[in-house]
């Protein structure tokens, strides 16, 4: 007979979360004439062709209903000189965007400056998972700087083009 599967303990799986190394990206939408925004961590490319990603938030965010109606957003990898800008979007702040400077993506999602990549997705799924809204999304606009990106892993962020080579 099989063992029941047990749930591991939340302290485990921070320190299995904090074993792999992430991308830092904040996601953005126009609330109407209002920019939202968040800094999100679980981002994935799905499909090089049609171009997909997905990208998880939490329901509880502020920006979360924001995201949910929208119909574009933009997912903005942050680049290695943007910790001012982590630090914000990561913040509960109730204007991110004040002395942010940024400009609107083709279909009108805000795009971040000095960020090491932009990209104007087009919302095509909105699947709920468990305390999460997991967006699909078409890629519709991409752009890609000559910065390094920022990436995290076990609390802090390291620069994303001064990693060692394995091979």
């Amino acid at each position: 007979m099989a063992a029941l599967a047990s749930t591991p303990d939340i302290d485990v799986m921070k320190r299995v979360n904090r074993q792999f190394v992430t991308g830092v990206t904040v996601v953005t939408a126009m609330d109407e004439e209002t920019p939202k925004g968040l800094a999100v961590n679980a981002f994935s490319s799905i499909s090089l062709d049609p171009p997909t990603v997905m990208v998880c938030v939490q329901r509880t965010s502020h920006t979360h209903d924001c995201l949910y109606r929208a119909d574009h957003l933009a997912i903005n990898i942050l680049s290695t000189d943007q910790l001012d800008v982590v630090g914000t979007f990561a913040s509960k702040a109730t204007d991110k965007f004040k002395e942010l400077e940024w400009e609107s993506g083709p279909f009108g999602s805000p795009l971040i400056a000095r960020s090491s990549v932009q990209m104007e997705v087009q919302i095509r799924e909105r699947l709920q998972a468990s305390t999460h809204t997991i967006f699909i999304c078409r890629v519709v606009h991409a752009a890609v700087a000559e910065r390094h990106p920022m990436v995290y892993s076990a609390g802090k962020f390291f620069d994303g083009g001064a990693l060692t080579s394995l091979g």
